[in-house]
């Protein structure tokens, strides 16, 4: 009975080992020709083979229009009361009266927000590798309009010129000081935008995970390969930073709604994972985007204001460029510049841009728009 149990055991030890040896082979064979695959599709592209490129190009093309074509028919009431909306808008741009002026308001508005929301778009779209556009545009404009609201002691600027170029009302502006709340409320639409931009950004990655994850598909993409491999070493992770993405792969997968709102409320250069991980676990989309959108056009674009308005306010302007002049022996010729800058744009806010002071002469007038 001993040797009859002892030689049960050993074959059923040897199964195991067997189907452990299988499985094993499977999955070498299976990533053999996932890479296989992946080294297909690369191949596939205009300069190296043309005809399959195009011949692949004009199907999906055809499948997607297919695709529409169906999902167009099956909302044809949706779509017939947006034609209809779209005629009547078309027929009020056009037909001349007294509601022109409010059109013209509506059109320069919508061209506005189209602006800023295409600049929040570019800054975050390309996992990470988007132009820096709050640096470079959203970032001067509220310094323009601080420095601006500083010296006129007022936040009502002729419009026109307003936004494109701004100057002092005419009319005397009351004692007191400006508020921060009126500086912050007269930049509040454009950065809203540009934050609303921001959040639209993060869709691409959210899009490419959830597609991958129902396809069975993997999509050729490092970022999402990377969050793959993350994945399956997650217990032995050592170094901080996928230590940190781990960190908000857990927030986001345990928290829900909250984690997304808490990773879209700072400046989080590991969003585009967060993004990636909720299209991997099948977050829903309204989920997703409502927290992103309430994290990036909301709290982080307000936190973000504070900082330039309170940055670039009057006191602080000042002491920083009599902090530049106390620097030893260079000091003095360094301010020179801040001072005659200063200056000029107060001159400019003030309809003086022709009175006194030289245009042109300072390096510093280089760096405006």
């Amino acid at each position: 009975m001993a040797e009859n149990g002892t030689d049960c055991d050993q074959r059923r030890t040897g199964m195991i080992k067997e189907q452990h040896n299988g499985n094993f082979a499977d999955s070498s064979l299976l990533g053999e020709r996932k890479r296989r695959d992946r080294e297909e599709r690369l191949n596939i592209v205009l300069w190296r083979q043309p005809l399959v490129t195009l011949q692949y190009f004009f199907l999906e093309t055809l499948i997607n229009l297919k695709e529409w074509t169906i999902k167009l028919w099956h909302r044809r009431s949706i779509l017939v009361a947006f034609l209809l909306m779209l005629a009547v808008l078309t027929a009020t741009y056009y037909v001349e009266g007294r509601h022109q002026q409010y059109v013209r308001y509506m059109e320069k508005k919508f061209f506005w927000c189209a602006y800023w929301v295409g600049l929040g778009i570019l800054s975050s779209v390309g996992l990470g590798t988007g132009l820096h556009t709050f640096l470079l545009y959203l970032g001067p404009h509220i310094a323009s309009v601080t420095l601006a609201a500083y010296e006129c002691n007022s936040v009502n600027f002729p419009e026109p010129p307003y936004p494109d170029q701004i100057i002092c009302p005419d009319e005397e502006a009351t004692d007191g000081s400006i508020s921060l709340w009126a500086i912050i409320s007269k930049v509040r639409l454009e950065a809203c935008m540009w934050g609303a931009g921001t959040a639209i950004g993060e869709l691409p990655p959210y899009f490419m995970a959830r597609a991958a994850r129902l396809s069975g598909a993997e999509p050729d993409d490092e970022e999402y390969q990377e969050f793959e491999e993350m994945l399956e070493h997650a217990e032995t992770a050592q170094d901080f930073a996928s230590r940190a993405k781990l960190a908000v792969q857990n927030l986001v997968q345990k928290v829900g709604f909250f984690g997304i709102l808490a990773c879209a409320s700072i400046p989080n250069p590991l969003f585009d994972l967060a993004g990636i991980t909720c299209g991997h676990f099948l977050v829903p989309f309204w989920t997703f985007f409502g927290a992103t959108l309430i994290g990036k056009a909301v709290i982080k674009m307000h936190i973000q204001k504070l900082f330039v308005i309170i940055t670039f306010s009057k006191h602080i302007v000042e002491q920083m460029v009599s902090l530049i002049g106390a620097i030893p022996s260079i000091g003095p010729s360094l301010q020179k510049p801040f001072q005659e800058y200063l200056e000029a744009q107060r001159i400019k806010l003030h309809h003086k841009s022709d009175s006194g002071v030289p245009q042109g002469e300072n390096w510093l007038s280089l760096a405006e728009p």
